[in-house]
């Protein structure tokens, strides 16, 4: 049995791993911290398991295996490199770090503890994440030239969003860093390399101390264009994906839940639908799968880490109102 500590209840979707972690076979909850002590002290309650006020307490216990990280970002290089260094395996909610500085830090870390980490980044396991790279491995569109991806919602506007996910300090930035870390994932994926250039425009539809509407332009070293868009402020916007070559189009959410292909290859004069391949499993369940079998989620981190280069030339790029290189980042 892996056991696993709460690490905050900061992020929205704390709960959702909390519950992960009950239903798995091989994990169960153990203890909880909080850098907010009422709110640590609620949910260990709730979860009937000890809470801890000091974070170097509980990372000393020998009967926590592993930690499930929902703290605020600025904080996920402090508490992740502890963990490491405690010897203590990882899940984390996305970004692994604000900088690419306190990723490289992270890393460090978990490769000199050898411990395992997996970061959420669930929707490279969604069923049309799969079917979209089998159809782009067919080569049916030919050489890729254009992606886009879009995720949006009115958080903002209709005043569900917790408060916090309006803290500069504590989120590094708001619908990009947040909402945003999906469309920008899977553009770097469907893209096929890593953009060598990133140029950003954030909107403050609300008046936020962070961006309620973006777009991140980013640019590949063989000319082709990844548009990645997100909002808080938008009440029908369906998620999206786009992707465009020499050859052909997929769409997919416009807004049915299906994949659409239209290919000079094949002569088709219509869209067809492509075939819906099987999602991978959830994330927590290959963190899990990893500590057990002593493997490393190499391509998680690597997508983990190019999404910190990404985000951080984005928030740059607006910063400095400039298109930034990514070499500069790294």
């Amino acid at each position: 049995m892996i056991r696993v500590a709460m690490l905050s209840y900061w992020h929205v979707h704390a709960w959702d791993y909390t519950r992960e972690a009950q239903a798995h076979p091989d994990t169960e909850i153990v203890a909880v911290w909080d850098e907010i002590p009422a709110r640590g002290e609620e949910a260990a309650s709730k979860l009937g398991v000890p809470f801890f006020s000091n974070l170097d307490e509980l990372l000393a216990r020998e009967d926590i295996d592993g930690v499930i990280v929902d703290a605020p970002s600025n904080i996920h290089r402090e508490v992740m490199v502890k963990a490491a260094q405690a010897g203590k395996h990882i899940f984390t909610e996305k970004v692994l770090a604000l900088t690419t500085k306190e990723v490289n830090e992270i890393l460090a870390a978990v490769e000199d503890a050898g411990v395992k980490l997996t970061v959420s980044l669930p929707r490279l396991n969604d069923w049309y994440t799969p079917s979209i790279q089998n159809v782009l491995e067919s080569g049916i569109l030919g050489k890729v030239t254009l992606t886009r991806v879009r995720l949006s919602h009115n958080g903002a506007t209709a005043n569900w969003l917790p408060e916090h996910f309006y803290n500069l300090e504590q989120c590094g930035g708001g619908a990009l860093i947040d909402l945003g870390c999906h469309p920008m994932y899977l553009t770097r994926l469907f893209l096929g390399e890593m953009p060598v250039q990133v140029h950003a425009s954030y909107g403050y539809v609300t008046g936020k101390d962070v961006e309620d509407n973006a777009v991140s332009i980013l640019t590949t070293a063989g000319g082709a264009i990844g548009i990645v868009e997100a909002g808080f402020v938008n009440a029908h916007s369906p998620f999206t994906i786009e992707i465009h070559g020499t050859e052909g189009s997929l769409l997919y959410g416009t807004p049915e839940d299906r994949i659409l292909v239209r290919s000079n290859k094949n002569g088709e004069s219509e869209w067809t639908e492509a075939d819906k391949a099987s999602g991978r499993i959830k994330a927590f369940e290959q963190w899990a799968d990893h500590i057990q079998n002593n493997t490393v989620a190499a391509e998680n981190i690597r997508m983990a880490q190019d999404l910190t280069a990404l985000m951080e030339a984005s928030n740059r790029s607006v910063a400095e109102k400039r298109a930034v290189r990514i070499e500069e980042i790294r």
